[in-house]
């Protein structure tokens, strides 16, 4: 598996930028080859957070792509700035039992 993480620092608003991200980016990822999830958390005063996993590296790389074109084109009035980038596979995974 293979994640990429966004990390926008200075959202105007993390919760309507969540909300415009799950009805534009969800459909897109959902199309996307390779995907597994997409999550977005509010680390509190203005930052915001994606997660998505792939199945691999080059999935992930195709989507991210078209993510940034979405964020750029559709969140722009967010005052999002450029994202720090993290990504790289998944060493370890550890689900729940249940």
């Amino acid at each position: 598996m293979y994640i990429v993480i966004r990390k926008y620092a200075k959202v105007r608003s993390v919760a309507d930028a969540a909300r415009r991200a799950k009805s534009g980016i969800g459909q897109m990822l959902r199309e996307s080859h390779g995907f597994r999830s997409y999550y977005v958390l509010d680390g509190g005063d203005g930052v915001g957070v994606a997660v998505m996993m792939f199945e691999d590296r080059e999935s992930a790389s195709a989507a991210n792509e078209k993510v940034l074109e979405f964020v750029q084109a559709s969140l722009h009035d967010l005052n999002l700035g450029d994202p720090e980038i993290i990504a790289g596979e998944v060493l370890v995974n550890i689900e729940s039992r249940v």
